[in-house]
């Protein structure tokens, strides 16, 4: 079974199982369902827990002679696993399944997984796992959904803000969902229940986004010049890396003028993205730009690239940081006029 860790709550409430599964990159996230999961099994009367951490030269017989040991101190134990590489190796995926065969109602297992590519969701012992138990999701939020979860905390708080409020307090936590909760704590503590205004949380909520050259060029696949000036200038003022900039928005866009080529010789956009290897999350991002790109457009943005590029190097002179910019909010707004 699959749940959001949204959902968690009202599905222990109905019972706790034996096994439990938390995965995903929303680090806040995995926290907080685990510890949800630890509680329930503590109020279920599982007072003993063995932390177990499969890293490097792990040896998985301390999974099986954990799962066959009786507890010392109570009838019931957690054996809290995590794994932090996502990556169990040949003896740890056997252990694994071996282990979904041979659970038992005073033993409840908790795995603790990162963000999963594809392959590793459709392996043979995630496959185990999700028939035996039960797997919590555990992803970052995206930004168009950020503003509904804070007004969801919010809520759970008693307090509630406008649209326009909830967006912009968005913005300023955008990419570090911990340093999100943890304004809304603070709004908490600076105000009573009820509505907020938009004065009080501008003035008590600091600007913590964590930009990353990822977000960046998501925003510009996706059309969105102004998140990626916002975003140009929080990596600036962070001291990013030119030359790291440079790359995630040049490969993107190298990539776009594969799919569009390919398009414009065959017409089809599913065989285009297929020849350039692009699947997963990114698909539907290069999938809307390609329709807004040209072949012309596409090799005169890689030709600006490598003129940035040289700027970088010293060998042209100009200002680096208001290329990049030119560079992104013209990819940005191609095709939207």
């Amino acid at each position: 079974m699959r749940i959001d860790s949204e959902d968690l709550p009202r599905h222990l409430s109905k019972g706790i199982g034996t096994l439990y599964v938390v995965h995903g990159g929303g680090l806040l996230l995995a926290i907080e369902a685990a510890d949800t999961i630890r509680n329930a099994a503590r109020e279920a009367g599982y007072t003993e827990r063995e932390v177990i951490i499969a890293e490097q030269h792990f040896k998985w017989a301390e999974l099986r002679n954990s799962a066959q040991s009786m507890s010392l101190f109570s009838s019931r134990k957690i054996i809290d696993l995590r794994i932090p590489s996502g990556k169990p190796g040949i003896e740890g995926a056997q252990a694994l399944q071996e282990h979904c065969e041979n659970l038992n109602s005073d033993t409840l297992t908790l795995i603790t997984l990162p963000r999963l590519d594809s392959t590793a969701m459709k392996s043979k012992w995630f496959t185990a796992l999700e028939q035996s138990g039960t797997i919590i999701s555990a992803d970052e939020i995206p930004l168009a959904a950020l503003p509904a979860w804070i007004a969801a905390r919010l809520k759970r708080q008693g307090q509630s803000t406008d649209t326009d409020t909830l967006a912009f307090l968005a913005q300023r936590v955008e990419g570090n969902l911990l340093a999100a909760f943890q304004e809304i704590q603070k709004l908490a503590l600076l105000f009573p229940e009820g509505p907020l205004t938009f004065e009080q949380v501008k003035d008590s909520v600091m600007d913590v986004a964590r930009y990353d050259v990822y977000k960046l060029s998501e925003a510009m696949l996706a059309g969105d010049a102004e998140r990626y000036v916002r975003i140009l200038d929080g990596l600036r003022a962070e001291g990013t890396a030119t030359v790291l900039i440079l790359w995630a928005v040049a490969e993107d866009i190298r990539t776009l003028a594969k799919v569009v080529r390919a398009m414009k010789q065959s017409g089809n956009l599913a065989n285009a993205l297929r020849e350039a290897r692009v699947w997963g999350v990114r698909q539907k991002l290069v999938e809307r730009a390609a329709m807004r790109f040209t072949p012309t457009f596409a090799e005169r943005a890689l030709r600006q690239a490598a003129l940035i590029d040289k700027l970088i190097k010293g060998l042209r002179h100009g200002d680096v940081w208001d290329e990049l910019l030119q560079l992104g909010v013209r990819c940005a707004r191609v095709g939207t006029k």
